[in-house]
């Protein structure tokens, strides 16, 4: 009897050998072969193992099919980066994306608002047109003659699939030479540049007449917020007792230095709450020191992101104005993180509101006053309607 018991137990053991794998407590032991030894795992690692290989086994095949079958050899460094980007292309949105080092180190680049290359500022509208905003005031870009709304085709011959990829080709050491190919009015045209250091004055500030002054923020930048409140100071100094602030064609940029100015303009609440897919939400809020004059806000189609939280934190408030169009309606938020080898991951984590709950993203912030510039004239009625409205006060 006791043989036979002994022989029923290695029946069992072989037949789960046939099977993969023995469980014991919390273990599994894997075979490496029929006969050739077994691999002890925790029972979590193996669950994690099973998963790779149900999530990756497809790709993995098509990567060895690719290698072995292509006519000539890939490079795998640029497969990898493809398989990367692809992931995020998956989501269907274009400001999330995977960045190599260099795009990277690009990006950081345009975040200070010093960097090497034309100076032309772009976006992605809703069909995925890399749209011109504007052009840096000297900048090889603006001397070439390139202009707001054209559409960026190509950089040297070559199309592109991201943001950050595109603006990585066109930027480059100073003194090389790009050509960037354009669409204006349904026609292509190409612009020769030679790059140079750009450095991208994000605040711009003038005195009006009326004891007004007229502070332009043309993105938002690593100092933009303390660009702000020099301009402010400095305008205070000449005269100035009301303000107009200018957010048009600022595609946005960096979230912080629009939070620190709307909590110098803002007293005491909510200046923006961000909510993620799980329904999670951050109030970002300012405290109750505000600005001691009136303002008004001007804004545009092309005023997006960061612009836009600062735009609806206004509007709520309802103590100053806003006059211009709707804004772009890009209300998200990207997160980026850098990874090992120096490559990144840029992907929308969250969509902001403004403080009384209103979507952005999709919507845009609209004005409390509808202005309209006339393309055949050389008015700002923008900008008048805003001096009407303050000088009534």
């Amino acid at each position: 009897m006791k043989t036979k018991k002994r022989e029923m137990g290695m029946f069992l053991v072989l037949g789960m050998l046939i099977g993969g794998c023995i469980a014991l407590g919390g273990l599994l032991l894997v075979e490496k072969g029929l006969f050739g030894g077994m691999v002890t795992l925790p029972r979590s690692d193996y669950q994690y193992y099973q998963q790779l290989d149900q999530r990756y086994s497809k790709l993995n095949g098509i990567y060895d099919s690719v290698i072995t079958s292509y006519y000539k050899k890939p490079k795998e460094e640029n497969l990898d980066t493809g398989m990367y980007k692809g992931l995020l292309a998956g989501l269907g949105d274009p400001y999330s994306t995977y960045m190599t080092s260099e795009e990277y180190a690009s990006w950081e680049d345009s975040t200070t608002g010093e960097f090497e290359g034309v100076g032309v500022v772009f976006t992605q509208d809703q069909k995925g047109n890399y749209l011109v905003i504007q052009t840096t005031p000297g900048s090889p870009a603006e001397k070439a003659g390139i202009k707001a709304d054209d559409v960026i085709l190509k950089v040297d011959g070559k199309t592109y699939d991201s943001m950050n990829e595109l603006s990585a080709a066109i930027k480059g050491p100073a003194g090389t030479k790009v050509t960037v190919t354009c669409q204006r009015d349904g026609k292509e045209m190409d612009f020769q540049m030679t790059r140079q250091q750009i450095i991208d004055q994000s605040v711009e500030s003038k005195a009006l007449d009326d004891d007004i002054g007229y502070i332009k923020i043309s993105a938002f930048e690593a100092h933009t917020a303390e660009d702000f409140d020099k301009a402010v100071a400095d305008l205070k100094k000449q005269g100035a007792k009301r303000l107009v602030i200018d957010l048009r064609d600022n595609s946005g940029g960096i979230l912080d230095p629009g939070i620190q100015i709307a909590d110098t303009l803002l007293g005491k609440g909510t200046i923006t709450y961000l909510e993620d897919q799980k329904g999670s939400k951050q109030y970002l809020k300012s405290d109750e020191e505000k600005l001691d004059m009136p303002y008004a806000l001007l804004i545009n189609d092309k005023s997006a992101s960061t612009s836009e939280v600062l735009a609806a934190a206004v509007k709520d408030d309802g103590q100053n104005p806003l006059i211009g169009t709707t804004t772009f309606g890009k209300g998200i938020v990207q997160t980026t993180a850098k990874l090992k080898d120096g490559s990144a991951l840029k992907i929308t984590t969250a969509q902001y509101f403004s403080p009384k709950g209103r979507q952005i993203h999709g919507k845009g912030v609209k004005p409390d006053h509808k202005v309209k510039n006339n393309a055949k004239t050389k008015k700002d009625e923008q900008l008048e309607k805003a001096l009407e409205l303050l000088r009534a006060k």
